[in-house]
């Protein structure tokens, strides 16, 4: 079965409708991330972060979460991460600091 919405990686296009899926907080987030201007490098620490907690890269397309497309498989992911929020904020901010620090190392 193929799915449309199901990518190799969490795409960055689902991230807007993520902002339901936890407290006000991840929503401010969520908002922010959503906006053109954002920079690209917190956009894929997000990516980052979902991809950690989903394991997309285990991911393939016979699997139930690949039927279910990415979209659906973020929504519960982010639901039923087992931490509270501030948790969920602090794993995205470490996320953010790998790619910060990849990117920082690439263009030097």
């Amino acid at each position: 079965m193929f799915n449309t919405d199901t990518e190799m990686l969490f795409p960055m296009r689902v991230i807007p409708t993520l902002g339901n899926a936890r407290g006000p907080e991840w929503q401010k987030l969520i908002d922010h991330l959503s906006e053109d201007q954002t920079d690209e490098s917190e956009k894929i620490a997000m990516t980052a972060l979902v991809v950690k907690l989903a394991g997309c890269a285990g991911c393939n397309t016979d699997s139930f979460r690949a039927m279910k497309g990415c979209t659906q498989c973020a929504h519960l992911i982010v639901k039923r991460f087992k931490g509270n929020d501030a948790e969920l904020m602090r794993n995205y901010q470490d996320c953010h600091k790998e790619v910060t620090l990849y990117l920082s190392k690439r263009d030097q």
